[in-house]
């Protein structure tokens, strides 16, 4: 007799499914069960939760709780963080963490990170802090430190680590293999390529790790070296450098002083936190914030973000001063006081998608005076097409909403006249201003809000006084 497998019950329950984990990071569970273990003063608990985590995890867990537990935590346990993870902070929030700590802590943080790390955890500190904490290191990090803040703020200078690998252009394979094994503890903690470099330190070229694995220990490393290098000054533009790094596919650079001569590396590590950094900032301009609002006090987040809002004001201001112009039009008609709204939205809103391809061509180089004739020309043939389309649809509701078909049409024509702006605007605007000098990140946006208000609401009332009052 053949045996049958039990029927499953009917009203058997499912399983609950566990809830998400993410991918990476800490979930708001853990970072929970960290705070509650904080609070019930396990001590050797809390430094045991600590210890097992990333710097990145441990980085997260101090940005994301509260203000009075981050005091709390750091006040007994600041000694159990990974220093790199001070290094994962954001530059408001690193400079509010380290200025509650004494100067030889920090210096002691310090004292254990590389030297482009080290660099970004001084470089935002109240100048009296900074000092003092200098104060605490030794003479070769100060050295170290003094050089690096001498740089422009956001040049490579400031991005580039001390640590790498230079190797004499007329050296073997073995001999760099056994000076390297020799020298391991001298050496950076990860490196990619070794540099090869003149009597005077200059730079003869580059050698990827792996040609240096591969090739015979009698190999000279003349026959190894990649000739087509790309050295970095250090008072190149991180943003540049960035672009380098993607154009050329690069994993690390030499980067060098006003002579040539190599004094630091920079990796691709660096180059994706720069990346990330001038994205975020580029978009958090067009809408007029910092990088550190969400870490910032409320009283300076209000200030920076009061400034940009009179701006608007005063531009909102002016397109009023155009509706003024056309008083005893609007008097005549409620409908036109209901539709008005519609054209200079979908003006600014076609003319927002313009601005944001714009900016960020701009800022990647794709845009530039080579092409902006044809990117200007297709942009506003978008608007073009994009007007006609929303110019039948607006046209059509209007017509039939009012029953006036005079109505829709100059609605359909102030639709379109307004998208073509739109599109025309959006290019020319942060082209002009990115020519002149000027970041058309910053007040690109108030400028093209500006154009399309004005635009759409005087010719939408201008055809209005033409075509409607009698």
């Amino acid at each position: 007799m053949n045996a049958q497998p039990d029927e499953p019950l009917q009203d058997e329950p499912l399983p609950e499914k566990d809830p998400v984990e993410p991918v990476f990071g800490l979930s708001d569970e853990q970072i929970g069960d960290i705070t509650e273990t904080l609070h019930s003063r396990y001590e050797d608990a809390v430094v045991e939760k600590i210890a097992a985590l990333s710097p990145a995890d441990a980085a997260e867990l101090i940005s994301k709780i509260g203000e009075e537990d981050r005091t709390l935590l750091m006040s007994r346990h600041s000694a159990a963080f990974d220093p790199r993870a001070f290094a994962e902070l954001s530059p408001e929030l690193r400079k509010d963490v380290l200025s509650g700590m004494p100067p030889i802590q920090v210096a002691s943080l310090i004292s254990e990170l590389d030297s482009d790390d080290a660099l970004n955890l001084i470089v935002n500190l109240e100048p009296l802090f900074q000092k003092e904490v200098i104060r605490k290191l030794s003479l070769k990090t100060r050295i170290t430190l003094r050089e690096g803040l001498n740089f422009p703020e956001d040049s490579a200078g400031r991005l580039m680590q001390r640590e790498f690998v230079a190797i004499p252009q007329f050296w073997t394979v073995g001999k760099t293999i056994d000076y390297l094994r020799a020298a391991a503890t001298e050496l950076p903690e990860d490196f990619f390529d070794l540099f090869v470099i003149t009597p005077a330190y200059k730079v003869a070229g580059q050698i990827p790790l792996s040609r240096i694995v591969r090739a015979q220990r009698t190999e000279k490393l003349e026959n190894l070296t990649i000739d087509d290098t790309h050295p970095i000054t250090a008072t190149m533009d991180q943003e540049e450098v960035a672009q380098i790094f993607q154009r050329e596919n690069l994993t690390s650079a030499p980067v060098t002083d006003e002579s040539e001569r190599l004094i630091g590396v920079i990796t691709v590590d660096d180059i994706v936190d720069v990346i990330k950094e001038e994205a975020g900032e580029d978009l958090l301009k067009i809408s007029g914030v910092g990088p550190d609002d969400l870490y910032s006090a409320a009283l300076s987040t209000t200030g920076m973000r009061f400034r940009w809002l009179f701006l608007n004001l005063l531009t909102a201001l002016l397109a009023s001063g155009v509706i003024s112009l056309f008083g005893a039009t609007l008097e005549q008609s409620v409908a036109l006081a209901i539709l008005m709204p519609i054209v200079a939205s979908m003006g600014g809103n076609a003319g927002t998608q313009t601005l944001a391809v714009a900016v960020r061509a701009l800022a990647t180089r794709e845009l530039s005076y080579a092409n902006v004739y044809r990117i200007v020309w297709k942009e506003t043939l978008v608007g073009l097409m994009n007007g006609a389309g929303f110019a039948v649809i607006t046209g059509a509701t209007t017509s039939l909403w009012f029953h006036d078909t005079v109505l829709g049409a100059v609605i359909g024509l102030a639709m379109a006249i307004n998208l073509i702006c739109a599109g025309f605007a959006g290019v020319t605007i942060p082209a002009i201003l990115h020519r002149l000098g000027s970041d058309p990140a910053v007040s690109s946006a108030v400028f093209l809000t500006t154009v399309t208000d004005i635009v759409g609401f005087f010719t939408f009332l201008g055809l209005a006084t033409i075509f409607l009052v009698h």
